[in-house]
């Protein structure tokens, strides 16, 4: 589960996780919406981020299904060029719900969440990796994504 584009060293830390042991990904793309802007705020507080908090709510007037499908659509074709299969959809609806439904549908052994650092959401665990954990019935691997 990702909520934007993986950049080269997520790709790279993903795909030799498991060293040379075949590996195949479904991606599912959760997008952080507007529902999230508080706790957003809030985390770029935390980080020190003003300056790039204050561009990032200008930047949401976009499209945000457009921007996931293309955030999408590029980490997949990034997975391929690394040389793994994957799959991916972007959800809107029910993510937690949809990611149980994948991993009996696909046997999958783990889950991986990539995410950018969400504290407030982590302090009340509230963050997909601890939701998911109570969901899925597979172990559930927490990582940050690189920035660029």
């Amino acid at each position: 589960m990702i909520e934007k584009a993986l950049s080269e060293g997520d790709i790279d830390l993903v795909t030799t996780l498991h060293g040379e042991e075949k590996v195949s990904f479904v991606v599912l793309m959760q997008p952080r919406g507007r529902q999230d802007e508080l706790l957003r705020a809030l985390d770029d507080v935390a980080l020190g981020q003003l300056e790039e908090a204050v561009h990032e709510r200008e930047a949401d007037g976009g499209s945000a299904g457009t921007t996931a499908d293309q955030a999408l659509e590029h980490t997949l074709e990034r997975l391929h060029a690394a040389g793994s299969e994957a799959v991916g959809h972007v959800v809107a609806d029910n993510p937690l719900g949809i990611l149980r439904t994948v991993v009996e549908d696909t046997g999958a052994d783990e889950v991986i969440v990539l995410t950018s650092p969400h504290f407030v959401e982590e302090f009340f665990h509230r963050d997909w990796a601890s939701r998911a954990r109570h969901k899925v019935g597979v172990p559930v691997l927490k990582l940050f994504a690189h920035d660029s």
